[in-house]
């Protein structure tokens, strides 16, 4: 077997600068664990006993699934943009609109991270700033309404005293409207959020060096106090092991009564694990820098390696500590199933008072923050690299003086300002474009775990820095089909339309890319995107794949409409 051995590429004025080695990558993606304040109570509120569990068995097929893309990420030490990049080119020889949709649905999977993230942000710090009064039967206020109101039940009197005592703020929208299933607004979240948008923006701006020291910094304030949160209840014998019986799912999503295993309660556990996943396997993203590594020869499998270790002990310990504490009904609770009162429950595991309380929800903001840099560092690169690539349109491939591609940020944040304005409406809103966004992860998964094999069959004489053991990529190929299912099954959960509105978002990379290729680019692709692996245009004619590509892809489409149409709620 021939060996081809690829040197490194040092940047040129407008590239990529190689400025970091393996601990700024794992700095880079350590906002990962913080995605978990994205769907805990989601998930909680469709699962119910089971969401511990969920998280677990994510967390694991992740874990699993990464050593998949750290075999793939190494052939490629000049690009970056994340296994998406590095799975497309397998799937060159045999589709050119094949390869980008990898490329598309990894960035529309990522991306809005910095809206949602954005959104539960500001609802934070709303509430810090301006809380929602709190009143029962015996306040004042309430007993004051119903004298003035002879005949108005207490609850009603309980809304209306609320109403009137809640911060203007709260409820002042610049202007809504509903379109379609879902509604946007732009409001005070909306104006709070795009703020810590621009922020973000100014510090990814310095290049991946700066962007990586000051995660460093952030991150250290994140994951230790996450790691208190998830500790402190065990030893202090908050938890309550009743909380995770009877093992059985919820027999309808967001109401506390016990169901069974039947049709309806395993696609309720089949939607968990579906949103679950867009959490669970992001650390993938440690990849996106190959470019920009040292030596990405080594650099790379550890980076991907130890952020992977890292979300295994947050994303068991938390949301296991989370529903000891809080046990079903505290799950349940409205603030929990949107996610603005996630910190507030988080701190008040720990206890402390009110100082400690206020500490730690200030910190579970920076978390957000943290992981809202981590998608804005990977979904940029990975617009950045498709543009070099040639699937995506050319403007994308600027970079500035500090090696940032500033023009692939801008766009980023143009379209998260847009689906800021969806998420800031309401909880229904905010997990339909959380569920459109995973069809997309879902996609690039699917079809990036099949090119770990794809890659070995068709460029096997290509030494790898790091090989999986052939056994993981068998696993990694059966959990594509297993998260097809989740798809299939599970989108529905959170919207009737999230699958559909999934695949149509999915479907227009095909327009995008036929401008970049056949107008800006004649029909070819450009030489150097096949130089990591020894390649030319010409080479891509040798498919000594055949046929099972093409029936990889076939099986994924029937097992997933399957799944569709069998889990019903």
């Amino acid at each position: 077997m021939s060996t081809v051995t690829t040197a490194l590429v040092q940047p040129a004025e407008g590239q990529l600068h190689r400025n970091i080695d393996w601990r700024g990558a794992f700095w880079v993606a350590s906002g990962v664990p913080a995605l978990v304040l994205f769907s805990i109570g989601g998930i909680a509120g469709t699962t119910g006993t089971l969401a511990f569990a969920i998280w677990i068995v994510s967390m694991i097929m992740g874990f699993l699934q990464s050593f998949t893309y750290a075999e793939i990420a190494g052939l490629f030490p000049n690009k970056s943009g994340g296994a998406s990049i590095y799975g497309a080119t397998a799937w060159l020889r045999y589709s050119k609109f094949i390869a980008p949709l990898s490329v598309w649905c990894n960035w529309f999977a990522w991306s809005p991270v910095l809206s949602l993230g954005c959104s539960i942000a500001a609802a934070y710090i709303l509430n810090a700033l301006a809380p929602l009064p709190v009143f029962s039967e015996t306040s004042p206020e309430v007993a004051a309404y119903i004298a003035a109101h002879v005949g108005t039940a207490p609850a009603d009197a309980i809304a209306a005293v609320t109403a009137a005592a809640t911060p203007a703020i709260r409820t002042w929208s610049l202007w809504s409207h509903t379109l379609g299933p879902v509604s946007f607004t732009f409001n005070s979240t909306f104006f709070i959020g795009a703020v810590l948008m621009l922020i973000i923006f100014s510090i990814q701006h310095r290049g991946i060096l700066g962007t990586a020291n000051v995660q460093k910094y952030i991150g250290l304030l994140v994951i230790i106090p996450m790691l208190i949160v998830g500790v402190v209840p065990i030893f202090t014998g908050q938890i309550n092991w009743a909380n995770f019986s009877p093992l059985v799912p919820l027999a309808a999503a967001y109401a506390p009564e016990p169901g069974a295993w039947n049709i309806a309660g395993w696609t309720l556990v089949l939607g968990g694990m579906f949103i679950a996943a867009w959490s669970t396997y992001g650390f993938e993203t440690a990849v996106c820098y190959t470019s920009e590594f040292k030596n990405p020869g080594t650099d790379t499998f550890k980076a991907i390696f130890y952020s992977g270790l890292l979300c295994m002990l947050l994303f068991i310990l938390v949301p296991f500590t989370f529903q000891g504490v809080l046990g079903l009904n505290g799950m349940l609770a409205t603030p929990i199933v949107d996610g603005s009162g996630v910190a507030d429950a988080l701190a008040g595991m720990v206890g402390g008072g009110n100082l400690i309380h206020s500490l730690l929800v200030m910190l579970m903001i920076l978390a957000l923050v943290l992981c809202i840099m981590t998608a804005m560092a990977g979904s940029s690169r990975t617009l950045y690299q498709g543009s070099v690539d040639g699937w995506l349109p050319r403007y994308l491939s600027h970079v500035n003086e500090h090696g940032a591609p500033t023009r692939a940020m801008w766009t980023d944040l143009v379209f998260n300002l847009i689906v800021l304005a969806i998420a800031s409406a309401d909880a229904t809103s905010f997990f339909f474009i959380l569920a459109v966004s995973n069809c997309g992860y879902i996609i690039f998964n699917f079809l990036n775990l099949n090119a770990g094999w794809i890659h070995r069959i068709d460029n096997g004489h290509i030494a790898r820095p790091w090989k999986a053991p052939s056994w993981l990529l068998g696993v990694g190929a059966i959990f594509a089909y297993v998260n097809a299912i989740f798809m299939g099954a599970g989108a529905k959960v959170w919207n009737p339309m999230a699958l559909w509105a999934g695949l149509i978002t999915a479907a227009l990379i095909i327009p995008v890319f036929c401008f970049r290729h056949y107008i800006q680019d004649k029909g070819k692709f450009p030489d150097h995107m096949l130089a990591d692996l020894g390649m030319t245009s010409s080479d891509l004619k040798v498919r000594k794949a055949g046929m099972l590509p093409y029936l990889t892809l076939v099986a994924g489409v029937v097992v997933m409409l399957l799944a569709n149409w069998l889990f019903v709620i």
